[in-house]
């Protein structure tokens, strides 16, 4: 067990926390993470973070709900139940194309959005009933909280997060299990 000390500088303001996360990044000190109690515009891209790929996979599971959708169609309507229904001749799934396109477009809507949601779970690690990772209460509410790793630079630290308009500064031991 390695442990790590943190500091943790609490700002009451997106619009300054944006700025510091800049000031913080131009002086060349690793943001570990940051809290905040609702998504601030701009942020991952001021931290440094590489783009999401979660539209990619949305991409593919809404491929693979059209497939789902064309293969059900095709089997259920014209293989092993043909039916005339209102007319619509059930030779070939081609003739029928029209009548299906509704229930293509759900499908894919549906695959797309309950997979990225479980993807989106599973990679952000919220298992069923896991308890909350943020170190101050705080920040669901209405602080934000930047989370630095401190090596043998303390004082240098808090004097800039002083500056960049922290109200407050904490020094934690962090356990890395």
């Amino acid at each position: 067990m390695k442990n790590n000390k943190v500091i943790h500088a609490l700002y009451t303001d997106d619009d300054v926390l944006m700025a510091a996360v800049k000031v913080v990044k131009a002086e060349n000190h690793y943001i570990e993470e940051v809290y905040t109690p609702f998504p601030v515009h701009g942020l991952d891209k001021a931290i440094g973070l590489e783009p999401t790929r979660i539209a990619i996979a949305s991409f593919m599971y809404g491929c693979v709900g059209l497939t789902v959708a064309v293969l059900m169609m095709n089997y259920i309507m014209i293989e092993d139940w043909p039916q005339n229904i209102g007319g619509k001749p059930s030779f070939s799934f081609m003739e029928n194309l029209p009548a299906f396109v509704p229930i293509m477009f759900e499908l894919t809507v549906f695959f797309a959005a309950h997979l990225m949601v479980i993807t989106f779970y599973l990679r952000s690690r919220m298992w069923p009933f896991k308890g909350a990772e943020n170190p101050d209460p705080r920040t669901t509410d209405d602080h934000f909280l930047v989370e630095i790793p401190i090596n043998e630079n303390e004082k240098e630290l808090k004097s800039l997060l002083t500056k960049t308009g922290a109200v407050e500064l904490h020094v934690i031991e962090k356990n890395d299990n």
